[in-house]
């Protein structure tokens, strides 16, 4: 029996469709324009493609010297620093010899930049983490503009790295593109007890050594950290957009179902290729009902804020147009079925353990919430992806999955969700527009009127709050960390702090040009505010004890201030103060001046987006 689709959700995707109509077509002619009717490399001249194979050993020239088989790019964010990136070490050859199984070749085409936010948070390098995602675009543009290639093998997974190989892939759309995860650490220490120890730390309680110890015990295995932030949200929205294979985003690596599913992922890519009679470039494959989808999905897991921008970013080089108030729209429509950190106490080792994936794709579809006329890297349609990876007898299946949740906490059923809404609030006033995350929020924290207190940096409210300055209700005004001014560093320090007066009793809460974690939600937080303070936003106007109101329920976020007392007042001005000198900071000043705003995806790359 056919299921109906979600009308709301409909009428939102007729919208963008309609928005995007002629981006959107443009795109496609410049695809279509790019793509061959043979191996790509027959483009090349003699010298160009012994170049291209010069390195490779007798057999791979042999084939790359024909026209009938596919050479398959592999664009990896491996470093050994990153844990969630350490394990692709190994995956190259492991490709290249499934590639070989089908007759092609596949070559190392490039590696590209990946930086931990876990790293830098509260660190000067923090302020290039956003714009690194531009840097990964370019740099797999790099790697893929030799034109030797029929097909692309995407490694990466944490923050910037996948948003930034989606704009890259998007960018060359008339290749077959497969995304290859490297899957979850084993749990760590509840993450509840690693909130606990660092609001400890926060109030002095404890020192250093238990912290280390704490965090130690939470981050301590190759893969990715195990609690719901960026990183796996962008592993979910590959998935629901059919660019993993089915199941692939959380199994854990140096597994043999791991191994499987990477060399099944390099077998696939092949077979979409124009060589094997069933082309299907990535450009055409992704559409605006994929989109879609995977905000669908981002919402009702309560997935990362970070994705409001990535999404509207990587979508736009595909010709898509998304704006927050469609991410705003969507929440209203789509229930929130899932309780993973920091919405709930469960990591993506228990959510697997749940159902994971697939029965998320059952939920989801079965209340009419997914689009399923839509392409895949398997093919047509999300049936596939309600089946889960399994290895029988030493051979890769994918069987039935389960229908009910093995754990109701972790994820409940589209009829009695956790949440009626997808968690996520677009708050609009003289203030200007910005995101809250709801889906994490304690009762009686959704509206918070009280004063401000201004900051211009995240370390002031730090000193601050350990000189007993902030045991009162207020609202914290930390300025200056839009795009244009640092680079929209992530402000996720801030949470201990603001948590621990939260559990006084304060009333407390967040208003930001910046970004927050995508593992915060505990504190009311308005971020992503457009305009930033550098391009004049009325932020810039806010004094010390200024009202202002934030509320998670009507979507206001107003300065109480009159117009006329506005009117008088100057905007402050950004002290760089360094800010823009020291870790590598000063050569990115060409791309810090070219971010776009928050709600246009702050991104460097297009031309004419802030029009």
């Amino acid at each position: 029996m056919a299921i109906e689709m979600n009308k709301e959700i409909l009428s939102i995707t007729q919208r963008i469709v309609e928005r995007s109509k002629g981006s959107r077509q443009a795109y496609l002619a410049k695809i279509d324009a790019a793509k061959s009717t043979t191996v790509h490399r027959a483009n090349l001249s003699c010298g160009n493609l012994a170049h291209g194979f010069a390195a490779c050993g007798k057999s791979d020239k042999d084939v790359l010297r024909g026209i009938n088989h596919s050479d398959i790019a592999i664009v990896s964010a491996y470093n050994d620093m990153l844990s969630a990136h350490q394990p692709y070490e190994t995956y190259p050859e492991i490709i290249k010899e499934a590639v070989r199984e089908t007759g092609g070749v596949a070559q190392f085409a490039g590696g590209v930049p990946a930086m931990c936010d876990g790293v830098t948070q509260g660190q000067p390098g923090m302020d290039l983490s956003l714009m690194s995602r531009d840097v990964i675009a370019m740099s797999s543009a790099v790697a893929l503009s030799h034109n030797m290639f029929d097909g692309a093998l995407m490694l990466g997974i944490c923050d910037k790295i996948v948003p930034g190989l989606l704009i890259a892939t998007m960018t060359f759309g008339h290749l077959p593109t497969v995304f290859i995860p490297a899957g979850p650490m084993p749990s760590g220490i509840p993450n509840k007890e690693k909130a606990r120890v660092r609001q400890q730390f926060a109030k002095g309680e404890i020192g250093e050594d238990k912290l280390l110890e704490a965090e130690s015990s939470s981050y301590h295995a190759p893969g990715t950290c195990t609690f719901f932030g960026t990183a796996n949200s962008n592993q979910l929205v590959v998935e629901v957009m059919g660019l993993h294979l089915p199941g692939a985003s959380f199994v854990p690596p140096n597994t043999q179902l791991r191994e499987e599913l990477t060399k099944a992922a390099a077998r696939q890519v092949t077979r979409l290729t124009q060589q094997s009679g069933n082309y299907m470039p990535v450009g055409k494959m992704i559409d605006e009902k994929s989109i879609v989808n995977a905000i669908v999905a981002l919402l009702a897991t309560g997935g990362s804020t970070n994705l409001t921008m990535h999404i509207i970013a990587f979508a736009r080089a595909a010709g898509i147009i998304i704006n927050f108030q469609d991410f705003n729209d969507l929440s209203n429509a789509v229930p929130l079925i899932t309780r993973i950190y920091p919405n709930g106490s469960a990591d993506v080792n228990h959510f697997q353990q749940a159902g994971g994936m697939a029965l998320l794709f059952k939920e989801l579809i079965g209340a009419g919430l997914l689009h399923q006329d839509v392409n895949t890297i398997c093919g047509p349609g999300l049936s596939r992806y309600t089946k889960q990876p399994e290895l029988i007898d030493g051979k890769l299946q994918w069987v039935d999955s389960v229908d009910v949740s093995g754990d109701p906490e972790v994820i409940a059923t589209t009829a009695k969700p956790f949440k009626a809404d997808g968690g996520l609030k677009v708050l609009k006033g003289n203030l200007g527009t910005s995101v809250l995350k709801t889906s994490s929020l304690r009762e009686g924290s959704f509206v918070i009127k009280a004063p401000a207190v201004v900051f211009e940096d995240q370390h002031e409210l730090e000193t601050a709050f350990k000189a007993g300055e902030l045991e009162k209700d207020f609202v914290a005004v930390v300025r200056f960390q839009g795009p244009k001014a640092r680079g929209m560093p992530e402000l996720h320090k801030l949470t201990p702090p603001l948590g621990v007066l939260q559990d006084k009793g304060f009333k407390v809460a967040l208003v930001t040009d910046g970004r927050m974690s995508g593992a915060s939600g505990k504190v009311p937080a308005a971020i992503h505010l457009c305009p930033e303070a550098l391009d004049g936003g009325l932020i810039a106007k806010v004094k010390n004890g200024d009202m202002i109101m934030v509320d998670g329920e009507s979507g206001e976020l107003t300065l109480l201030v009159s117009e006329q007392e506005l009117a008088q007042r100057e905007n402050s001005q950004f002290n760089v103060n360094g800010h823009h000198q020291g870790m590598g900071r000063e050569l990115f000043g060409f791309m810090r001046r070219n971010l776009s705003t928050a709600d246009t995806g702050a991104c460097s790359l297009f031309e004419g987006q802030n029009d």
